[in-house]
């Protein structure tokens, strides 16, 4: 029996993965950088006791940083994958092990 097996939609499925996660964690990180605080604020008796600006800062860089990382690493795919083909056939082989066989 042959298979089709799509190559090039696996790497834009993984570019669109990263890219979402990306795109959610460079906005959290932009937004804790630029105005965000941490919930321990919210109940703490006293503002940044838990967590300090330092702390707060250094984290939501992380963030950001992770977040464009992710997006870069989407676009990195989506040029990747152009230098696959569309499609591969082949013959399907049979599993090694069956797990109720």
């Amino acid at each position: 029996m042959i298979e089709t097996i799509k190559i090039r939609g696996l790497a834009r499925l993984a570019a669109a993965i990263f890219a979402g996660w990306g795109g959610l964690a460079a906005v959290k990180g932009a937004y804790d950088l630029l105005g965000g605080e941490p919930e321990a604020n919210q109940y703490a008796p006293k503002a940044w006791a838990f967590v300090t600006r330092v702390q707060w800062g250094r984290f939501a860089f992380f963030e950001l940083v992770y977040g464009l990382s992710c997006i870069a690493l989407a676009w990195y795919c989506v040029r990747w994958s152009r230098r696959l083909p569309e499609t591969v056939r082949r013959v399907r082989s049979e599993p090694e092990f069956s797990l109720f066989g």
